[in-house]
């Protein structure tokens, strides 16, 4: 008899995978690769396109079925809020979000039900204004149910795990599983020429997020301007998100000649991977993290790395980047500033950066992570 692990990758097809997205098919593939004898895996996702079905199945190789609800995308968010459609809830189910069908079950598994949720910041009680409100509120009805009704709670940093239990007590429920870089994350053998199509500049700066205030993008675009020793353009890789982030335009508010600034949209992994490398230095404004994963990703490509002070996002750095005080808020782009000259403005300090970056990222594995996935589930 199989075992299937339900797992829901709804993320992966979203308009804005966003971090989540990539976090939930790297996991996802690593759970399918390391299946114990006996087990596999299906997936889970809300009323999806033959195209995103397809896509699933070319990104999850090795997947054993891919169900999908009648319910669309947002229909199926607040019908699982509500308690609704908990047939998908059924055997062994792992949410890489708090996207999961919860409902009252025995916790003791004797039913054989379990569901396992991931919360992966505390975004929507400390920084609500970063949020629309219609996903502030969602947020915090499926926190609500996962208090009540979920079996174990993964969170990507110690920081988080505390920063939650102020909110409300999961007790031993929480465990502490990280995220990692991806394996497709690598230099591809073209690496001039990809540099060349991408336009990158001999020397830049960079930074890697969704397009939304959250991402510290104002403060940064702002810091140039204080960088006077500075004259390096500013690569800004990501999706359009919530928010209205235009970059031109804080560019032109900040008295910054034109191009100086440039979005470069989404970039696939071989391309992502060169602007990386290419960069002088990475610099990662975030005002609130879960995790921070394009850190560990500029450290595994030997990339020197500039971070905001966000607890979180210090834990995942440890130590390996320089870290810049949030606060106070109105004097931020002034030290990142001073952090980005004293980087660019010193090869000895950014060497130093980069081997240290190199080895910070080796301690993070998505094995490692999926390993320990299917043990809580075996511990359930």
């Amino acid at each position: 008899m199989t075992t299937t692990l339900n797992v829901i990758v709804d993320q992966m097809v979203s308009p804005v995978p966003g971090g989540i997205g990539r976090y939930t098919e790297e996991l996802t593939r690593e759970l399918i690769r390391i299946a114990p004898a006996g087990c596999d895996v299906a997936g889970y996702v809300s009323a999806s396109s033959p195209h995103d079905l397809d896509t699933l199945r070319t990104l999850l190789p090795g997947i054993s079925a891919i169900r999908s609800s009648r319910l669309r995308r947002r229909e199926l968010q607040w019908a699982w809020a509500l308690g609704l459609g908990r047939a998908a809830g059924r055997g062994m189910v792992h949410a890489p979000s708090l996207l999961a069908p919860l409902g009252r079950h025995n916790r003791l598994g004797q039913s054989g039900d379990q569901v396992i949720v991931t919360i992966h910041d505390v975004v929507p009680w400390t920084h609500p204004e970063s949020l629309t409100p219609r996903g502030v509120a969602w947020h915090k009805a499926m926190a609500r149910r996962a208090h009540r009704y979920a079996d174990a709670v993964i969170v990507d940093t110690h920081a988080v795990a505390g920063q939650l239990s102020e909110i409300m007590d999961f007790g031993d429920r929480i465990r502490v599983i990280s995220a990692a870089v991806s394996s497709k994350l690598a230099l591809p053998v073209d690496v001039d020429a990809r540099a060349k199509q991408l336009g990158l500049p001999e020397k830049y700066l960079l930074s890697v997020g969704t397009l939304e205030p959250r991402k510290g993008l104002a403060p940064l675009v702002q810091s140039l301007r204080e960088a006077r020793d500075v004259d390096l353009p500013l690569l800004v890789v990501g999706p359009p998100g919530w928010g209205d982030i235009d970059l031109a335009k804080l560019a032109v508010e900040a008295g910054l000649p034109d191009g100086r600034v440039r979005a470069m949209g989404f970039l696939a992994d071989a391309d992502l991977a060169v602007a990386l490398h290419r960069a002088s230095a990475f610099v990662f404004p975030s005002l609130a993290e879960g995790f921070g994963l394009p850190v560990i990703e500029a450290f595994s490509l030997g990339t020197p790395v500039i971070h905001s002070s966000d607890p979180a996002v210090v834990e995942v750095a440890g130590g390996a980047g320089i870290t810049v005080d949030l606060e106070p808020q109105v004097s931020y782009p002034e030290r990142l500033a001073a952090a980005i000259t004293s980087v660019v403005s010193d090869p000895v300090l950014a060497e130093r950066l980069r081997f240290a970056g190199i080895d910070r990222s080796k301690t993070f594995s998505w094995h490692d992570s999926a390993d320990k996935v299917w043990q809580l589930h075996a511990d359930l």
